[in-house]
């Protein structure tokens, strides 16, 4: 796990906040940040909330000031830790035109100016084979910075049999209807990412939320049958999870904040029923029944006014957990 510390002022001076994973939102712990020190991981910062505006790329090493990482302004909003920056192979294919046209040229070491190597000016689309990479506008690492990835392998595999038999489908983005693809549903297995599962086409009916696994029989992921039509994927931005949760509709009455699992919410709750919800950070599965049981109810991040925006015909909740892609 990386760490990173922002500071105020410069020369890592005045008030500093110290940050070991992704962060959307910076703003409630610094006002402006002028210095910055990496202890470890390589990091993305943004100009702006929610991973937006200006990036600049920070390997390990001390920022004395906003110029040393070639910023325009001392505004850093959010920054997220680069996943695959330490991998043992770099290689990505530039193209000349949009859609992976015209003149094609493949990279595998550091650049300082893609005209005079390769005699291109401009590049309209890219394919990351290996590796994390960073585009500047300007010859010798100058400009804007862009942070290109190689995009994970997701993946899903549903079986019409249990113990992984039978005609299968494997599914690697969102589908809306399973069942021109298998008629039932009986195992599942889960590469990678997490993903939620649906009884009926287009994402409705009861759902279940799987991370990577494996599922040898429809009772294993809390299923009432054999019936799944659609499925989507997961994505959320950040490795942060914090929720307040509301006696009341409209956000009203008791409330309780909380970032970590509650096995039996009345542990912690002396209420059965929760009428509205706000999720900060991560996604989050409420439940029917204590111990992870019942129905399920995936809350993404968002403001839920009343039950039915999570999909709930009523209330009650037993127990609450967070969606964690091991």
């Amino acid at each position: 796990m990386g760490k990173i510390t922002f500071f105020e002022e410069k020369k890592f001076q005045g008030r500093c906040y110290n940050c070991s994973s992704d962060c959307a939102d910076l703003h409630t712990y610094f006002s402006r940040c002028n210095s910055i020190r990496v202890e470890s991981g390589v990091w993305v910062i943004y100009e702006r909330p929610s991973y937006k505006g200006f990036q600049y790329i920070l390997s390990p090493g001390e920022y004395a000031d906003n110029q040393q990482w070639m910023a325009f302004s001392d505004n850093v909003k959010s920054c997220r830790t680069i996943k695959n920056a330490y991998g043992s192979a770099w290689k990505l294919r530039l193209y000349e035109r949009p859609d992976f046209g015209g003149q094609m040229i493949e990279c595998s070491d550091d650049c300082p100016s893609v005209y005079d190597t390769y005699k291109m000016r401009e590049a309209y689309s890219c394919v990351v084979t290996d590796g994390a990479w960073v585009f500047y506008d300007l010859p010798n690492y100058r400009g804007h910075q862009y942070l290109l990835e190689q995009e994970p392998c997701l993946q899903i595999f549903f079986y019409e049999d249990k113990n992984f038999q039978g005609h299968y489908y494997e599914c690697s983005s969102d589908c809306p209807e399973i069942s021109s693809h298998v008629s039932r549903c009986n195992s599942i297995r889960v590469e990678n990412g997490a993903w939620v599962i649906y009884e009926r086409p287009h994402y409705m009916g009861y759902q279940y939320v799987l991370v990577r696994g494996e599922y040898p029989n429809f009772q294993s992921w809390n299923g009432f049958n054999d019936t799944i039509h659609s499925c989507r994927l997961i994505r959320y931005p950040s490795s942060r999870y914090r929720m307040r949760i509301y006696e009341r509709p409209q956000f009203s009455g008791q409330m309780i904040e909380f970032s970590e699992d509650m096995p039996n919410l009345l542990d912690r709750w002396r209420y059965r029923d929760v009428n509205s919800a706000h999720v900060q950070d991560g996604v989050w599965v409420f439940y029917e029944h204590p111990n992870y049981g019942g129905r399920q109810y995936l809350l993404e991040k968002g403001e839920y006014r009343r039950h039915v925006e999570w999909g709930a015909l009523h209330p009650s909740v037993g127990s609450i957990k967070r969606v964690v892609d091991f």
